[in-house]
């Protein structure tokens, strides 16, 4: 009765963190009884807790012992399983290594448990008290639309993708998708093609043949000139560093007409709509999952993403998109508030 009564006292805040690959976003909200009563956000250059951060949050955590630290989830490996039946999980995914919580009883969201802890440690000075999905999110963003028809779910954030199948509340397939790792598993391959093309013009030694004889004709580095014809080392290193070996591929690719996909292989939105119509084409092949037909996505937008998604999804997979603005941060703190008991 003291411990109610000595809450009552005092108003709530919750800091809600969202962490992008370059920065880090805190929106803090000041709760009574209640309602929010006061808000404020700050973006970081930093995806580590610094001095700046912390004044910014003590601003509003100092007046009260009640603060809850919440994070969005951040791990590359996490993602959704279609029950909650823990000796049913193993056929969609191995998940020992992995901490699992039961959503509505039905589904089983899921995450690495060395990158959560990775998380704890890097915040331990900030502390942490809630850490949710993206697909807690994605659920909760959609829920007017989740109970109805087979539709597809994507949450868009800043180097991810989560994306859901559900069919009147039924999860039936999720993923959670890395940007950056598509992105660089494409430049590797643009990069092998590349080498397999210098490859041709050499021996076997990868030597031209027609320059071994000149290269016999070489008796002393006095064949190479005088090295004071360079100026300094220093030069050598500005003209080194003023080289941009990776923008002069791309624009010998860009030279050879390529085919307009691969015009836009670094593209965003376009890596995007691979890695959607990549993990589509698993729901359709996988024998494990209840693959129906998709006709309705709908995606929550947390970064701005261009109109191109929406128009390569309709225009190449045939698709009906719809596409709502998502506030990931107040998003996160909609989640923490439900948690100790406030409606949202």
């Amino acid at each position: 009765m003291f411990d109610k009564f000595f809450e009552s006292l005092y108003n709530k805040v919750f800091v809600n963190v969202i962490v992008d690959r370059l920065k880090t976003t805190v929106y803090i909200e000041v709760c009574n009884k209640r309602n929010v009563v006061e808000s404020a956000e700050e973006v970081f250059k930093t995806t580590f807790y610094n001095a700046e951060m912390k004044a910014f949050i003590s601003q509003y955590t100092a007046e009260t012992p009640f603060n809850y630290i919440t994070f969005l989830d951040t791990s590359v490996d996490q993602g959704a399983v279609p029950t909650c039946v823990k000796n049913k999980t193993p056929l969609y995914r191995d998940l020992s290594a992995s901490i699992t919580k039961c959503y509505d009883d039905k589904w089983t969201f899921y995450s690495s448990q060395e990158e959560l802890y990775a998380l704890e440690r890097k915040y331990d000075k900030l502390g942490i008290d809630f850490i949710f999905s993206p697909f807690t999110i994605l659920a909760s963003f959609f829920k007017d639309k989740t109970s109805k028809a087979l539709a597809m779910y994507i949450l868009v954030q800043d180097g991810f993708i989560s994306l859901s199948i559900f069919n009147e509340s039924e999860l039936l397939y999720a993923e959670h998708l890395d940007l950056k790792s598509s992105i660089e598993n494409e430049e590797m391959l643009i990069y092998d093609d590349i080498d397999e093309d210098l490859d041709l013009d050499l021996g076997e030694d990868g030597i031209e043949l027609d320059d071994i004889s000149a290269i016999e004709e070489i008796d002393s580095f006095e064949d190479f000139g005088d090295i004071e014809d360079l100026d300094s080392i220093e030069d050598a290193e500005d003209f080194l560093e003023s080289t941009d070996v990776e923008e002069k591929l791309h624009e010998n690719l860009e030279e050879e007409e390529l085919p307009l996909h691969e015009e836009e292989g670094f593209n965003e939105d376009y890596q995007r709509f691979l890695l959607i119509q990549s993990s589509i084409n698993e729901y359709y092949k996988d024998l494990k999952y209840d693959s129906e037909f998709i006709q309705n996505v709908y995606i929550a937008d947390g970064v701005g993403v261009s109109q191109d998604l929406k128009r390569y999804l309709e225009e190449e997979m045939f698709l009906d998109v719809y596409v709502r603005q998502i506030d990931l941060a107040s998003s996160v703190g909609d989640l923490a508030r439900v948690e100790l008991g406030y409606e949202v």
